[in-house]
């Protein structure tokens, strides 16, 4: 059976990457053996020192840039470092009061999310994301419908979770107020408190068994719900601090850049990332090139899953250079995804 990296290295290789790592996340220059010896606080030669160093390098947990005697983590440097040697800050409780405070504020789940994603950003100086989670999840409270032309409506939805939205919705025929206030009341009375997703299910089958004996109104109740209660397949995702990335020594080559940002403008592909870590226990990182996104291959990416009531409704997280605090900032995301749980849940209830 093949060894891992981590089970090839003693407690003294260990103890010395640990170091490494450490004082390189910490000034972000090549760190050399005399430094290593000081950091580490062990009582080695500087030999003996470079001898570890070059175990370490042959193993690929290292490298020395080519403008310097001294070593700097590889992203399975990163990766060993953060499975096997990190010791995590949980944050305080005053710290975590105080996200409490701002993230409680909000009044609707756009609000709680767009504070989540800003929160994530301040904390750590990276970009803060947050998936948006799909309408179809949530519960309506309310419909109501304005005309706008003879076969044109306005359509009023109001969620139990204080969101509302507008749509246009484009009609066979045309129907007169009164009209459209019964079918409102039909429609609020029987399927209210129920999601997008069950709403639509319901209204097939409703439509399918009744179809012999319902009136002409009730038949374009059902028909007007069909449209009015469709939702957006494609996700979404907020995102706050992309001009953090900037200030970051790592990432200053400008093509590179320019690749992050369209990345961040266009946003498919990172969304089809932060899905995957949808069903994720807890805490899950993309350190380098495990993405499988080439405008990331020089960053880390630690998510985790929030949602409200036991249900998972998305995935938030922090995008920044592989050269970060995991210790502090891991924990920050764990937290943030746990009180904008806790917040979500608070308003939809």
């Amino acid at each position: 059976m093949r060894r891992s990296r981590q089970d090839l290295l003693d407690h003294r290789a260990r103890h010395l990457l640990r170091a490494l790592i450490g004082q390189y996340i910490q000034d972000g220059e090549p760190v050399g053996s005399r430094t290593l010896a000081r950091a580490s606080g062990l009582d080695l030669s500087p030999a003996t020192i470079r001898n570890v160093l070059s175990d370490l390098e042959e193993l690929g947990l290292i490298r020395a840039p080519h403008t310097s005697a001294g070593r700097i983590p590889t992203a399975q440097g990163y990766r060993l470092f953060v499975d096997a040697l990190l010791e995590l800050k949980p944050p305080s409780h005053d710290e975590v009061e105080h996200w409490q405070h701002n993230l409680h504020s909000g009044q609707s789940t756009q609000d709680v999310l767009q504070q989540a994603s800003s929160v994530l950003s301040q904390l750590t100086h990276f970009v803060g994301v947050v998936t948006v989670p799909k309408r179809s999840q949530f519960a309506f409270r309310q419909i109501d419908f304005v005309r706008l032309a003879p076969n044109r409506l306005l359509v009023i939805l109001v969620f139990t979770d204080n969101e509302v939205q507008n749509r246009v919705i484009e009609l066979p025929r045309a129907y007169t107020p009164s009209e459209l206030e019964e079918i409102a009341n039909f429609l609020n009375a029987n399927y209210a408190g129920r999601s997008l997703d069950e709403i639509r299910t319901r209204l097939v089958g409703d439509l399918q068994a009744a179809k012999d004996s319902i009136d002409r109104l009730m038949r374009s109740a059902i028909e007007i719900a069909d449209a009015s209660f469709r939702v957006d397949t494609e996700a979404e995702m907020l995102l706050a601090g992309a001009t953090n990335l900037m200030a970051q020594p790592e990432l200053a080559d400008l093509e590179r850049l320019r690749e992050l940002f369209e990345a961040f403008q266009q946003k498919r592909e990172l969304v089809r990332l932060m899905e995957q870590c949808i069903h994720a226990d807890g805490v899950r990182l993309f350190i380098g090139e495990e993405s499988g996104f080439a405008p990331l291959g020089q960053c880390s990416v630690i998510t985790a899953p929030y949602g409200a009531a036991g249900k998972v409704l998305g995935v938030l997280g922090v995008i920044g250079p592989t050269r970060m605090a995991y210790d502090r900032v891991i924990p920050v995301v764990q937290t943030t995804a746990q009180i904008l749980s806790q917040s979500l849940s608070r308003i939809s209830g």
